[in-house]
């Protein structure tokens, strides 16, 4: 099934390129099916290349999804026309009242300052906190998950000595669980960041599991009991040439940067980097979307706040 996405929107076009199936808005009310309404809270600078990135890996499953598109109040962003963001972008007070099936939280360049520096920290508060009653599952994502670990659990992020970069080999811990449904033994994500979280942490935190984990990068993703909340520590949806353009632009700004680790071949950066991830991210997005979005969410969505949400494992 398609994505629904705002006909306008710049990420239809590579989309499309690409295979993904889009529906504009005058197409979907003519279908009988209440899709899938998935807010995506972007605090990502580069604003369109994120919308497409995640639009991608939610629109690759058998489900209808409607996008909505919500960013800050409290900052205006910089990196993106004022056009883009007033054609497509809605604020918290304007979303609010509603209820959603799912919610992506993004991560944002703001991981090596304190939680209550950011400017925008009470609004995500506000929006964290809203989302246990407004939303069946959220879905944080890098600092975003920091974030939701630190606001609902206490959980503090802690400095590396030098900036995580690269792409990590990863382990299942939690077979059972329904997120990492398909997935080999092993299995590749992107990172990149300066920070991350103590597994001694998490652990004391009875409602939160570890599902799985690296051992160069640490925790990857952690869900409560119910799957309302889930936190991943990687960026499984960045594209092919992501880590390079960050390698790129670090190295032209004097900042202290290594080669991504197992991105180019043989470390080499004169060479196209190797993809190792795509699957694993694709299947991810597919089993949130399936199993903690699409079998538990009611019909009526409004009753999300009602619901008990029995259905885990």
């Amino acid at each position: 099934m398609p994505i629904k996405i705002p006909e306008s929107l710049p990420a239809r076009a590579t989309l499309e390129s690409e295979n993904i199936f889009t529906i504009t808005e005058h197409r979907a009310v003519t279908q009988d099916i209440r899709p899938l309404r998935i807010l995506l809270l972007n605090l990502m600078p580069t604003k369109v290349v994120t919308e497409t990135q995640l639009a991608r890996l939610l629109g690759n499953s058998p489900l209808q999804i409607e996008l909505e598109l919500i960013m800050t109040r409290s900052r205006e962003s910089r990196n993106t026309s004022r056009e883009h963001m007033l054609s497509f972008y809605k604020t918290f007070d304007d979303v609010k009242h509603q209820h959603f099936d799912g919610m992506v939280i993004t991560g944002a360049p703001v991981e090596q300052m304190d939680f209550e520096q950011v400017d925008y920290w009470q609004e995500l508060c506000e929006i964290m906190e809203w989302s246990k009653t407004h939303v069946t599952s959220t879905f944080h994502i890098c600092w975003g998950a920091q974030a939701g670990l630190y606001y609902h659990f206490g959980i503090r992020k802690l400095p590396l000595e030098k900036k995580l970069f690269g792409v990590f080999k990863h382990t299942v811990e939690r077979r059972s669980s329904m997120l990492l449904r398909g997935f080999d033994d092993t299995f590749f994500v992107p990172h990149s960041r300066h920070t991350t979280i103590d597994r001694a942490d998490i652990e004391a935190i009875a409602e939160l599991k570890i599902l799985a984990s690296s051992e160069e990068a640490g925790i990857y993703a952690v869900a409560t009991d119910k799957g309302r909340q889930i936190f991943i520590t990687g960026h499984s949806e960045y594209d092919a040439d992501t880590l390079r353009l960050e390698y790129e632009r670090d190295k032209k700004a004097g900042l202290p940067i290594d080669v991504p680790k197992n991105y180019f071949p043989g470390d080499d950066d004169t060479k196209p980097p190797r993809v190792t991830w795509r699957s694993h991210a694709n299947l991810i997005y597919t089993n949130w979307l399936n199993y903690y979005v699409y079998q538990r969410t009611p019909y009526i969505i409004d009753d999300i706040a009602k619901e008990k949400f029995t259905l885990d494992r």
